[in-house]
Protein backbone atom coordinates (compact mmCIF):
# COMPACT_ATOMS: atom_id res chain seq x y z
CA UNK A 1 0.00 0.00 0.00
CA UNK A 2 2.89 2.36 0.51
CA UNK A 3 3.35 2.82 -3.24
CA UNK A 4 0.56 5.40 -3.14
CA UNK A 5 2.67 8.51 -2.84
CA UNK A 6 6.34 7.71 -3.55
CA UNK A 7 7.35 11.37 -3.54
CA UNK A 8 6.02 11.79 0.00
CA UNK A 9 7.83 8.66 1.15
CA UNK A 10 11.12 9.71 -0.46
CA UNK A 11 10.75 13.09 1.20
CA UNK A 12 10.17 11.39 4.53
CA UNK A 13 13.15 9.13 4.15
CA UNK A 14 15.41 12.05 3.31
CA UNK A 15 15.03 13.02 7.00
CA UNK A 16 15.53 16.73 6.46
CA UNK A 17 14.89 19.08 9.36
CA UNK A 18 11.33 19.63 8.15
CA UNK A 19 10.67 15.91 7.84
CA UNK A 20 11.94 15.36 11.37
CA UNK A 21 9.61 18.06 12.69
CA UNK A 22 6.63 16.78 10.69
CA UNK A 23 7.16 13.25 11.99
CA UNK A 24 7.43 14.39 15.59
CA UNK A 25 4.23 16.42 15.16
CA UNK A 26 2.45 13.38 13.74
CA UNK A 27 3.57 11.27 16.72
CA UNK A 28 2.41 13.94 19.17
CA UNK A 29 -0.98 14.18 17.45
CA UNK A 30 -1.71 10.47 17.21
CA UNK A 31 0.16 8.47 19.87
CA UNK A 32 -2.81 8.37 22.27
CA UNK A 33 -5.11 7.09 19.55
CA UNK A 34 -2.55 4.40 18.68
CA UNK A 35 -2.34 3.43 22.37
CA UNK A 36 -6.10 3.15 22.61
CA UNK A 37 -6.12 0.82 19.60
CA UNK A 38 -3.35 -1.25 21.19
CA UNK A 39 -5.40 -1.82 24.31
CA UNK A 40 -8.56 -2.59 22.36
CA UNK A 41 -7.07 -4.86 19.68
CA UNK A 42 -3.50 -5.80 20.73
CA UNK A 43 -1.72 -4.10 17.83
CA UNK A 44 1.50 -2.42 19.05
CA UNK A 45 1.11 1.35 19.18
CA UNK A 46 4.59 1.60 17.67
CA UNK A 47 3.48 -0.36 14.61
CA UNK A 48 0.32 1.71 14.14
CA UNK A 49 2.29 4.96 14.43
CA UNK A 50 5.06 3.81 12.08
CA UNK A 51 2.54 2.64 9.48
CA UNK A 52 0.63 5.91 9.78
CA UNK A 53 3.82 7.95 9.35
CA UNK A 54 4.90 5.94 6.33
CA UNK A 55 1.59 5.41 4.58
CA UNK A 56 0.34 8.98 5.03
CA UNK A 57 3.61 10.90 4.63
CA UNK A 58 3.23 12.27 8.18
CA UNK A 59 -0.45 12.90 7.53
CA UNK A 60 0.31 15.16 4.56
CA UNK A 61 -0.52 12.85 1.66
CA UNK A 62 -3.54 13.72 -0.46
CA UNK A 63 -5.35 10.60 0.71
CA UNK A 64 -4.78 11.53 4.37
CA UNK A 65 -5.63 15.22 3.98
CA UNK A 66 -8.75 14.87 1.81
CA UNK A 67 -10.04 11.44 2.82
CA UNK A 68 -8.65 10.94 6.36
CA UNK A 69 -7.15 7.63 5.20
CA UNK A 70 -3.82 7.29 7.08
CA UNK A 71 -3.09 3.66 6.19
CA UNK A 72 -3.67 3.40 2.46
CA UNK A 73 -6.49 0.88 2.91
CA UNK A 74 -8.28 0.07 -0.33
CA UNK A 75 -12.02 -0.49 -0.59
CA UNK A 76 -12.11 -4.28 -1.05
CA UNK A 77 -15.45 -6.01 -1.50
CA UNK A 78 -16.69 -5.56 2.08
CA UNK A 79 -16.39 -1.76 2.25
CA UNK A 80 -19.75 0.04 2.39
CA UNK A 81 -18.51 3.53 3.25
CA UNK A 82 -17.47 6.47 1.09
CA UNK A 83 -14.87 5.95 -1.65
CA UNK A 84 -12.20 7.91 -3.46
CA UNK A 85 -10.05 6.93 -6.42
CA UNK A 86 -6.28 7.19 -6.92
CA UNK A 87 -3.65 5.55 -9.09
CA UNK A 88 -1.65 2.94 -7.18
CA UNK A 89 -0.63 -0.55 -8.37
CA UNK A 90 -3.28 -0.01 -11.03
CA UNK A 91 -4.94 3.11 -12.41
CA UNK A 92 -7.91 4.64 -10.63
CA UNK A 93 -8.02 2.25 -7.66
CA UNK A 94 -10.67 2.54 -4.96
CA UNK A 95 -9.65 3.69 -1.48
CA UNK A 96 -11.66 4.12 1.69
CA UNK A 97 -12.73 7.60 2.78
CA UNK A 98 -13.42 8.41 6.44
CA UNK A 99 -15.37 11.16 8.16
CA UNK A 100 -12.48 11.76 10.56
CA UNK A 101 -8.93 10.44 10.91
CA UNK A 102 -9.70 8.57 14.14
CA UNK A 103 -12.05 6.38 12.09
CA UNK A 104 -9.10 5.44 9.90
CA UNK A 105 -7.15 4.23 12.95
CA UNK A 106 -10.07 2.12 14.14
CA UNK A 107 -10.61 0.68 10.66
CA UNK A 108 -6.90 -0.15 10.45
CA UNK A 109 -7.24 -2.18 13.68
CA UNK A 110 -10.35 -3.97 12.42
CA UNK A 111 -8.74 -4.55 9.02
CA UNK A 112 -5.86 -6.45 10.65
CA UNK A 113 -7.93 -8.16 13.33
CA UNK A 114 -10.68 -9.48 11.08
CA UNK A 115 -8.63 -10.87 8.17
CA UNK A 116 -7.22 -14.37 8.39
CA UNK A 117 -4.10 -13.40 6.44
CA UNK A 118 -3.00 -11.30 9.45
CA UNK A 119 -3.99 -13.82 12.14
CA UNK A 120 -0.39 -14.87 12.82
CA UNK A 121 0.48 -11.31 13.83
CA UNK A 122 -1.65 -11.67 16.94
CA UNK A 123 0.44 -14.62 18.14
CA UNK A 124 3.37 -12.21 18.62
CA UNK A 125 3.85 -10.33 21.86
CA UNK A 126 2.46 -6.79 21.69
CA UNK A 127 5.92 -5.31 22.32
CA UNK A 128 7.64 -7.42 19.62
CA UNK A 129 7.51 -4.73 16.95
CA UNK A 130 10.12 -6.42 14.76
CA UNK A 131 8.03 -9.58 14.35
CA UNK A 132 4.95 -7.44 13.69
CA UNK A 133 6.77 -5.42 11.03
CA UNK A 134 8.12 -8.50 9.28
CA UNK A 135 4.77 -10.26 9.63
CA UNK A 136 2.94 -7.38 7.96
CA UNK A 137 5.29 -7.55 4.99
CA UNK A 138 5.04 -11.33 4.75
CA UNK A 139 1.22 -11.15 4.88
CA UNK A 140 1.23 -8.75 1.94
CA UNK A 141 0.23 -5.47 3.57
CA UNK A 142 2.60 -3.57 1.28
CA UNK A 143 4.39 -4.29 -2.00
CA UNK A 144 7.64 -2.53 -1.08
CA UNK A 145 10.24 -5.26 -0.33
CA UNK A 146 11.82 -2.93 2.26
CA UNK A 147 8.53 -2.32 4.09
CA UNK A 148 9.47 -4.14 7.31
CA UNK A 149 12.87 -2.41 7.45
CA UNK A 150 11.22 0.99 6.93
CA UNK A 151 8.83 0.39 9.82
CA UNK A 152 11.57 -0.86 12.16
CA UNK A 153 13.79 2.10 11.24
CA UNK A 154 11.01 4.57 12.08
CA UNK A 155 10.23 2.83 15.36
CA UNK A 156 13.85 2.88 16.47
CA UNK A 157 14.70 6.32 15.10
CA UNK A 158 11.79 7.95 16.90
CA UNK A 159 11.72 5.51 19.85
CA UNK A 160 8.11 4.64 19.14
CA UNK A 161 8.51 1.47 21.21
CA UNK A 162 8.12 3.61 24.34
CA UNK A 163 4.46 4.08 23.44
CA UNK A 164 3.97 0.31 23.65
CA UNK A 165 5.12 0.39 27.27
CA UNK A 166 3.08 3.50 28.01
CA UNK A 167 -0.17 2.24 26.45
CA UNK A 168 -2.41 3.06 29.39
CA UNK A 169 -6.07 2.45 30.05
CA UNK A 170 -6.94 6.09 30.72
CA UNK A 171 -6.25 7.01 27.07
CA UNK A 172 -9.39 5.10 26.06
CA UNK A 173 -12.34 7.52 26.33
CA UNK A 174 -14.80 4.63 25.98
CA UNK A 175 -13.73 3.03 29.27
CA UNK A 176 -15.55 4.51 32.25
CA UNK A 177 -15.94 2.18 35.24
CA UNK A 178 -13.23 -0.45 35.29
CA UNK A 179 -13.38 -3.84 36.95
CA UNK A 180 -10.92 -6.69 37.44
CA UNK A 181 -11.33 -7.87 33.86
CA UNK A 182 -9.80 -4.60 32.65
CA UNK A 183 -6.55 -5.08 34.62
CA UNK A 184 -4.24 -6.05 31.78
CA UNK A 185 -0.93 -7.76 32.57
CA UNK A 186 1.66 -6.70 30.01
CA UNK A 187 5.28 -7.71 29.51
CA UNK A 188 8.04 -5.14 29.17
CA UNK A 189 10.61 -5.45 26.41
CA UNK A 190 13.07 -6.98 28.89
CA UNK A 191 10.48 -9.56 29.98
CA UNK A 192 9.06 -8.22 33.24
CA UNK A 193 5.34 -8.43 33.96
CA UNK A 194 3.62 -5.15 34.79
CA UNK A 195 0.20 -3.56 34.94
CA UNK A 196 -0.94 0.00 34.45
CA UNK A 197 -2.73 1.19 37.57
CA UNK A 198 -6.38 2.13 37.39
CA UNK A 199 -8.11 4.82 39.40
CA UNK A 200 -8.40 3.62 42.99
CA UNK A 201 -5.75 0.90 42.78
CA UNK A 202 -3.42 0.54 45.76
CA UNK A 203 -0.45 -1.68 46.46
CA UNK A 204 -2.68 -3.59 48.86
CA UNK A 205 -5.43 -4.18 46.30
CA UNK A 206 -2.98 -5.18 43.58
CA UNK A 207 -1.13 -7.47 45.96
CA UNK A 208 -4.39 -9.18 46.90
CA UNK A 209 -5.43 -9.52 43.26
CA UNK A 210 -2.11 -11.06 42.20
CA UNK A 211 -1.53 -13.04 45.40
CA UNK A 212 1.58 -11.09 46.34
CA UNK A 213 2.70 -9.05 49.34
CA UNK A 214 2.30 -5.25 49.16
CA UNK A 215 5.83 -4.77 50.46
CA UNK A 216 7.18 -6.87 47.60
CA UNK A 217 5.38 -4.77 44.98
CA UNK A 218 6.73 -1.61 46.63
CA UNK A 219 10.23 -3.10 46.57
CA UNK A 220 9.95 -4.19 42.92
CA UNK A 221 9.02 -0.62 42.00
CA UNK A 222 11.73 0.95 44.18
CA UNK A 223 9.39 3.12 46.22
CA UNK A 224 9.06 4.14 49.86
CA UNK A 225 6.93 2.04 52.18
CA UNK A 226 4.24 4.75 52.28
CA UNK A 227 4.08 5.29 48.49
CA UNK A 228 0.71 5.78 46.81
CA UNK A 229 -0.29 4.64 43.32
CA UNK A 230 -1.54 7.09 40.69
CA UNK A 231 -3.85 6.24 37.80
CA UNK A 232 -1.77 5.38 34.73
CA UNK A 233 1.31 4.45 36.77
CA UNK A 234 3.39 1.44 35.67
CA UNK A 235 3.50 -1.13 38.49
CA UNK A 236 5.92 -4.01 38.08
CA UNK A 237 4.85 -7.41 39.41
CA UNK A 238 8.42 -8.74 39.34
CA UNK A 239 11.81 -7.20 40.15
CA UNK A 240 13.21 -4.86 37.52
CA UNK A 241 16.43 -5.92 35.80
CA UNK A 242 19.95 -4.56 35.75
CA UNK A 243 19.70 -3.48 32.12
CA UNK A 244 17.16 -2.81 29.37
CA UNK A 245 16.24 -5.09 26.48
CA UNK A 246 18.80 -5.57 23.75
CA UNK A 247 16.99 -3.26 21.32
CA UNK A 248 16.89 -0.44 23.88
CA UNK A 249 20.57 0.22 24.28
CA UNK A 250 20.30 4.02 24.60
CA UNK A 251 17.66 6.59 25.45
CA UNK A 252 17.70 10.35 24.91
CA UNK A 253 16.10 12.27 27.77
CA UNK A 254 13.20 14.53 26.80
CA UNK A 255 11.61 17.40 28.71
CA UNK A 256 9.52 16.05 31.59
CA UNK A 257 11.53 12.85 32.07
CA UNK A 258 13.15 11.98 35.36
CA UNK A 259 15.51 9.13 36.16
CA UNK A 260 12.84 7.16 38.01
CA UNK A 261 10.30 7.40 35.18
CA UNK A 262 12.98 6.23 32.73
CA UNK A 263 13.88 3.31 34.98
CA UNK A 264 10.18 2.36 35.08
CA UNK A 265 9.73 2.83 31.35
CA UNK A 266 12.52 0.41 30.48
CA UNK A 267 12.32 -1.90 33.50
CA UNK A 268 15.81 -1.06 34.83
CA UNK A 269 16.78 -0.86 38.48
CA UNK A 270 17.18 2.80 39.31
CA UNK A 271 20.55 2.45 41.00
CA UNK A 272 21.93 0.65 37.93
CA UNK A 273 20.69 3.45 35.67
CA UNK A 274 22.57 5.98 37.81
CA UNK A 275 25.62 3.76 38.06
CA UNK A 276 25.83 2.92 34.37
CA UNK A 277 25.71 6.60 33.41
CA UNK A 278 27.99 7.86 36.22
CA UNK A 279 25.26 10.20 37.50
CA UNK A 280 25.05 10.87 41.26
CA UNK A 281 22.08 9.13 42.86
CA UNK A 282 19.16 11.52 43.28
CA UNK A 283 20.27 13.78 40.44
CA UNK A 284 18.34 14.29 37.21
CA UNK A 285 19.72 14.11 33.66
CA UNK A 286 18.86 17.22 31.62
CA UNK A 287 16.86 16.97 28.40
CA UNK A 288 19.07 15.89 25.52
CA UNK A 289 21.25 13.59 27.63
CA UNK A 290 21.90 10.25 25.95
CA UNK A 291 21.62 7.57 28.60
CA UNK A 292 23.11 4.11 28.30
CA UNK A 293 20.52 1.52 29.27
CA UNK A 294 22.62 -1.65 29.00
Amino acid sequence: MNKLFPSAILFLLAFTGFAQSATEKYIEDWYQVAQTEMLEYGIPASITLAQGILESGNGQSELARKSNNHFGIKCHTDWEGERVYHDDDEDNECFRKYEKAEDSFRDHSLFLKNRSRYAKLFTYKPNDYKSWARGLKKAGYATNPKYADLLIDLIERYELFKYDVRAIIRTNPNIKDLDDDDLIVQESANRIDFVVARKGDTFESLAQYFDKRPEDLIKYNELRYDAQISEGQIVYLQPKKRKAAREHRYYTVVEGDDMYSISQQFGIKLYKLYQRNKIPAGSQAPAGTRLQLR
